[in-house]
């Protein structure tokens, strides 16, 4: 296994200070220790419209020069819309990420059933008033959202296997209730180019045989994954805290891993900063203190890996 960086941890909206562009964050991931970078296919890193094919070229080579992967291209969808004009938005955009993808030399896109959002108050991201629009639509039940999901779904996945690329579908709430769901909506797509993102911070329970027989349930499907959490260094060594913001625990990484490595995953772990990075009196903390946690998560992680 590998261990990436998520470029949504220096997208600037999640801290206090300016986002980072793609070859500053292949650098500091290089010589943080990471093997590979993730990259969202969002503003202000990668949106597709914003990259012609010189830009996506340098890109790449800016990656391979430094030694690096690019496992993954990150979409962002909501293919649960009740309005037909935004579901039919989203399939545009998630056919130009793969064709990202596909130029960037990234295996995977990993793709939400359905997404919330995000809304920037001065800059600054918060996830509060998109969880409470969800449901989107009065009329809308959750098979009706079930069936669209699984028709754009389809749709994309015969694209994606056009162009060489795996979508991974993660257990991501909303819609997607637990790992079972995502397996579930796997299994009716049907498709080799559909497969698995499954994330041990979203399993509904962090207990050892829970997070071990979600893994087992996912088996070969699993192309991709991510982590995170915060860390902090006790006498040399880098170790979980309850997150800041949410107070949430630790997750139970060495259940999960040692679970991915007895199926026989070869893949990677990206590690994503994406909350409010809070100090000690709520106050939002610089750019430095996320670079901080990047580095902490990485000596982690390789650390429970070895």
């Amino acid at each position: 296994m590998k261990v990436g960086l998520y470029t949504v941890t220096f997208s600037g909206v999640w801290y206090d200070g300016p986002g980072l562009g793609l070859e500053e964050i292949f650098q500091r991931a290089k010589a943080m220790g990471y093997d590979g970078v993730e990259i969202a296919a969002k503003r202000p890193h990668a949106n597709p419209m914003d990259l012609d094919d010189a830009a996506r070229a340098r890109i790449r080579a800016q990656a391979a020069a430094l030694g690096l992967d690019i496992p993954a291209v990150a979409g962002y969808s909501n293919f649960a819309s009740p309005i037909v004009e935004q579901r039919e938005n989203e399939l545009l955009v998630t056919r130009e990420q793969i064709k990202l993808a596909r130029d960037l030399g990234a295996p995977v896109v990993r793709v939400f059933a359905a997404w919330r959002g995000i809304t920037l108050r001065e800059g600054h991201a918060t996830y509060d008033i998109t969880r409470r629009h969800w449901p989107q639509g009065p009329d809308a039940t959750f098979l009706e959202q079930w069936n669209w999901v699984k028709k754009a779904l389809k749709e994309m996945a015969d694209f994606a296997g056009e162009q060489g690329v795996t979508l991974a579908l993660q257990n991501h709430e909303p819609l997607l209730r637990d790992h079972l769901d995502m397996l579930d909506m796997i299994r009716e797509v049907d498709s080799p180019a559909l497969q698995a993102c499954l994330d041990c911070p979203l399993l509904t329970s962090q207990a050892d045989d829970y997070v071990a027989q979600a893994v087992r349930d996912t088996g070969a499907l699993q192309v991709h994954s991510h982590f995170g959490g915060e860390f902090e260094e006790v006498e040399g060594k880098a170790v979980q805290r309850p997150i800041r913001y949410t107070r949430r625990p630790r997750f139970n990484y060495p259940a999960f891993v040692k679970a991915l490595k007895e199926i026989g995953y070869q893949g990677y772990l990206t590690y994503e900063f994406c909350h409010p990075c809070l100090g000690d009196h709520h106050e939002l903390e610089g750019l430095e203190a996320v670079a901080k946690q990047a580095e902490l998560a990485c000596r982690y992680m390789k650390g429970l890996l070895s």
